[in-house]
């Protein structure tokens, strides 16, 4: 899994989407966004980690010093204000969205993306 930094996630806020070394970083990419205390996620770390299909970016924006201005961003321009929100993309196109899952629809989310 790998982690979102700073600079990418102030360039999503900035840009309205995920830079290209994110979302291009491989054909099939996840991104998790969410809060550390959440208990959905707490449960999907179990398996997110073992995914193999896909690069799997996270940011756990509770603990960064933008916090507010990044769940003001996923709230207001990614339209979702649940957590874990997660994105899938193919070939660098989001494609599906979806929030907290099951190891079972992670993996079919991952086998349906074109």
């Amino acid at each position: 899994m790998k982690q979102i930094n700073k600079d990418q996630a102030l360039a999503a806020i900035r840009n309205g989407e995920f830079g290209e070394d994110i979302i291009r970083s491989a054909e099939k990419v996840t991104v998790i966004l969410t809060q550390s205390w959440c208990p959905q996620w707490h449960a999907m770390q179990q398996f997110v980690g073992d995914i193999l299909t896909a690069d799997v970016w996270l940011l756990e924006y509770d603990r960064v010093d933008y916090c507010d201005a990044f769940r003001e961003f996923k709230e207001t321009k990614l339209r979702n204000n649940q957590i874990p929100y997660i994105r899938y993309y193919s070939d660098g196109i989001l494609v599906a969205q979806s929030n907290a899952v099951t190891r079972e629809l992670f993996q079919l989310y991952l086998e349906k993306l074109p």
